[in-house]
């Protein structure tokens, strides 16, 4: 009797969670809903009305917003040369994801066993991530400007040394991108190692036991695992390079002249002096190069981790 009371008891049990599951299934919207409310009124909808402004003669001199078409994208050709905002912009994105990652996996190579040295690192590398990027950029602003801690080092050596590191137009760009890679490099170095945390270790002793060196052993048993990461590293460096504009804003401005002025700082500058509808056009050009750039990234280094 017992037994069969027990069966029953699991099977009213079993009944119960299969109604639940089943209500829950109908009612799914109820939990999605929220989100997606939020999604659409702090997403999709300034997204939208960004695009429509982009095509509009809004700005802080004119009471009414007219519709001028490509008008502003003109103006911003005409008057700032916008391809080459957007160059700039490339070069930043790709020397600060150029950069970020070869540091990155490189330290993740070296601090991959979990000692108690390497533990210390490992937060140690983390810190500049916890800085604000505003407040990393005033920190290299001041340690690479002409009467700076870095040429009085360097001073030692060579006696009157004297450099604007930020004031160089060929530099500056680079200058500002490492800047970037160094801000977030602790964080993709933990993402590095969490993909390198999940190669087998009899696949690595396999690999020594047949003679391979540390470089065949990295290309043919860690490489393959760390696919999932390099695919986020990129993709993240890539794209957020490109959205960024606080740490040129804290070391040179957009300077020297135009040298490092990306698309986002001619924003902010349209922006601040009033003509918000060339700011939107600017804008409406980051998202699409972000865009364009995402999409196809994500889909190569996606293809090319599936394939190995």
């Amino acid at each position: 009797m017992a037994t069969i009371a027990s069966r029953l008891r699991r099977s009213h049990g079993a009944t119960r969670l299969r109604g639940s599951i089943s209500a829950l299934g109908r009612g799914w919207w109820v939990y999605v809903a929220p989100i997606a409310i939020a999604v659409a009124c702090l997403y999709f909808l300034p997204l939208l009305i960004n695009w429509y402004l982009a095509f509009t003669d809004w700005s802080g001199f004119k009471t009414g917003i007219d519709f001028t078409g490509l008008a502003n994208f003109r103006t911003l050709q005409d008057l700032y040369n916008l391809t080459d905002q957007v160059r700039l912009t490339v070069i930043y994105a790709v020397t600060a994801s150029f950069i970020g990652n070869v540091i990155a996996l490189t330290l993740a190579l070296a601090l991959e066993e979990r000692t108690r040295g390497n533990q210390l690192f490992r937060a140690i590398f983390f810190i500049p991530v916890l800085l604000s990027p505003l407040a990393a950029g005033y920190v290299w602003a001041g340690i690479l400007n002409a009467a700076g801690p870095l040429n009085q080092v360097i001073s030692i050596v060579i006696p009157g040394f004297d450099t604007a590191w930020l004031g160089n137009s060929t530099l500056a760009i680079f200058l500002v991108a490492a800047i970037d890679a160094w801000k977030w490099m602790g964080f993709y170095t933990l993402i590095y190692i969490a993909g390198l945390s999940t190669v087998p270790g009899e696949l690595k002793e396999a690999a020594v036991s047949l003679g391979a060196n540390r470089w065949q052993v990295f290309r043919n048993a860690k490489l393959p695992f760390l696919a999932p990461a390099i695919t986020f590293n990129v993709t993240v460096t890539v794209i957020g390079a490109m959205s960024t504009f606080d740490i040129i804003l804290a070391t040179t401005g957009g300077g020297p002249g135009n040298a490092t002025r990306v698309l986002n700082i001619l924003t902010l500058d349209q922006f601040g002096i009033g003509y918000f509808g060339l700011a939107s056009a600017t804008s409406l050009v980051v998202t699409i190069m972000v865009t364009l750039t995402a999409i196809p990234l994500i889909w190569f280094l996606r293809r090319r981790e599936l394939n190995g």
